[in-house]
């Protein structure tokens, strides 16, 4: 049976203001963008990038703050990639865009052994180069599309492959200090997003360097959350308002707080005095 498309387009509707609201919120939430920016968007080819850079094009229409958006892609000369799709793509947009070309991959092939994991050095190349160029071309924002499940899975894999408590946050500095990196799909399911670029038929351009790997360690940790999210609905959702909800007395790092000047004798406001202390 054929599905109604009057329901279709009102489903469609529905996720697509509810994906903008969400970029929205977060933009606002974090000061991502201000007024007379310009943001340079990092597109992958893959669904996430697409649906950030769709999604910010609309809001550029209606957002109370003027900013420039400006389509960056890195062509990493792997074997079989499409070099015209996104051309074509981004042509049919009429906005500004650069297709970036250094061979990442034969440099990734030749440092890591077959079979091993090649995302690590693959994004830290990446970056580098995306970095370089957002100076270039005078960006004060680089926009990456990682969405709310890439937080929390990262959460979980610094915590169990790294021991460490942290994920990726919606807003930082890169390490060069020279520039601002923003995730506007922090607040976003990558479900919505999987169902947005269906939707729209945004052309993907598949990653055959590391999105064949079946060993990946973060492929476990979604699988997981996968199966948590079927027996208890919103799991992700309520690990996901956990990483913006921190207790700093309540766990054990002595640098964020200070465990030996704590006493029984402290007046009330003494221990919210000392967490601004230190956060400051």
């Amino acid at each position: 049976m054929s599905r109604d498309p009057r329901r279709s387009k009102t489903e469609f509707n529905k996720l697509q203001k509810r994906l903008r609201r969400q970029v929205g919120q977060a933009i606002a939430d974090y000061d991502m963008i201000r007024d007379g920016e310009r943001v340079m968007v990092c597109l992958s080819g893959g669904k996430d990038s697409y649906g950030m850079l769709d999604i910010l094009r609309s809001l550029q229409a209606s957002a109370p703050v003027n900013f420039e958006l400006v389509a960056v892609h890195l062509d990493q000369k792997q074997p079989g990639y499409p070099p015209e799709i996104l051309p074509d793509y981004l042509d049919s947009l009429g906005i500004e865009y650069h297709i970036l070309e250094k061979d990442t991959y034969s440099v990734v092939r030749s440092v890591i052994p077959e079979g091993k994991t090649t995302c690590g050095l693959c994004s830290r190349l990446r970056r580098g180069t995306l970095y370089g160029f957002a100076r270039e071309i005078g960006a004060s924002r680089i926009a990456l599309g990682h969405h709310r499940d890439d937080i929390v899975e990262t959460l979980f894999l610094n915590m169990f492959f790294g021991g460490s408590l942290k994920a990726m946050p919606p807003k930082l500095r890169s390490d060069d200090g020279e520039n601002v990196v923003i995730r506007p799909l922090a607040y976003c399911k990558e479900q919505d997003l999987e169902r947005f670029a269906e939707a729209r038929q945004f052309p993907i351009i598949p990653c055959n360097l590391c999105g064949s790997q079946d060993n990946l360690q973060r492929q476990a940790i979604k699988a997981m959350l996968r199966d948590w999210e079927r027996e208890y609905p919103g799991r992700t959702e309520t690990i996901f308002r956990a990483i913006g909800n921190v207790a700093p007395s309540q766990l054990t790092d002595r640098e964020l707080f200070d465990f030996t000047a704590l006493n029984a004798d402290d007046p009330p406001n003494a221990i919210a005095a000392r967490i601004s202390a230190i956060n400051l």
